[in-house]
């Protein structure tokens, strides 16, 4: 079973790579400062040294949400969350939208620990907290990439935009690996987190500090995913959300990377899809209002809100699946 439970966790850190590299490269893509393919094999090496860098995300994925000791069924709980969080990983995906992975494994795990152990096994000071987290980040994303271009437009707002965007499109590289980088160190440990999770509940552990062979493991999965390519969603937020010159992906992606690396430091699980995505369209508001393509962020934002209830729920159905087949 503990076998199963590091199979897919590890398979959800895959998919979690390709699903989101377009976080770290859809910008330096549409503006050109990178081939594609050398910009999905930087951000697949950025985001394994990233992820081998913390571990403090993972920890607060592993013991925020619920006790992984005093849960009698933890690896059937873990089983469900991570086969619903990855199912939804898949349809989004599919789809072209740029959803939370974080979304989907917190609500999921929430989901299952509910219906697995029931609501006093939830904590729910630990998820209120992680869940503030997530709704925070991405207005304060947006809030950063908004005075950040504004900033700029003041700065290099008369001189001639091809020297700008020549100059600027050299940064991009800079900053795409920054964005790799940090996307590894808050993402690829929520993998890890599982993982522990699931040793601790096993008896395999008593406390939940990462072990070397899962950081590796996680690491390893993320920049393997990341060199596949999510090339529908890396469509969807270089192209359609605005048009994205080198100036504004610089402004996107050092805004949100600089969200994302304060809260790894503050050991906080957020979603660096929401991060960079509110971050893109903060520069895109402070570039001009009406550049922004207000209808598809809109649908973004339903895909945000939605994503919790649907895979906490998604993950209890899974659960008393799982309990009927093998109790």
């Amino acid at each position: 079973m503990i076998g199963i439970v590091i199979f897919l966790a590890l398979a959800f850190d895959f998919i979690n790579g390709f699903h989101d590299t377009a976080n770290a490269i859809a910008t330096s893509v549409s503006t050109r400062a990178l081939r594609p393919r050398v910009a999905i094999l930087m951000a697949a090496s950025m985001n394994f040294i990233g992820a081998l860098t913390f571990t403090g995300v993972a920890k607060t994925i592993g013991g925020s949400v619920a006790d992984p000791a005093t849960l009698s069924n933890g690896l059937e709980i873990v089983t469900a969350t991570l086969l619903a969080a990855i199912a939804w990983n898949l349809i989004t995906w599919w789809f072209g939208i740029p959803s939370s992975s974080s979304h989907a494994l917190i609500g999921a795990l929430a989901g299952a620990v509910f219906v697995g152990a029931g609501a006093d096994a939830l904590n729910m000071g630990g998820f209120k907290s992680i869940v503030l987290a997530l709704i925070l980040s991405p207005i304060i994303a947006f809030v950063v990439g908004y005075i950040v271009m504004t900033i700029l437009k003041w700065i290099f707002g008369r001189r001639s935009p091809h020297s700008v965007n020549k100059g600027f499109r050299t940064m991009q590289i800079i900053t795409a690996a920054f964005q790799s980088f940090t996307h590894g160190t808050n993402d690829a440990q929520k993998a890890m987190g599982i993982i522990t999770f699931a040793l601790v509940t096993a008896g395999f552990q008593s406390e939940m500090e990462v072990q070397l062979w899962v950081k590796i493991a996680a690491a390893t999965a993320m920049a393997l995913g990341t060199s596949i390519g999510g090339w529908k969603i890396i469509k969807t937020m270089g192209t359609k959300i605005f048009k994205i010159e080198p100036i504004n992906g610089f402004a996107a992606d050092a805004s949100a990377a600089s969200v994302i690396m304060t809260a790894t430091l503050t050991h906080l699980p957020i979603s660096t899809t929401h991060a960079i995505t509110s971050a893109i369209l903060g520069v895109g508001s402070a570039k001009r209002f009406s550049a922004v393509k207000w209808g598809v962020a809109g649908r973004i934002v339903v895909t945000w809100f939605i994503t919790i209830p649907i895979c906490a729920t998604l993950s209890g159905v899974i659960f008393y699946v799982l309990d009927w087949i093998f109790y």
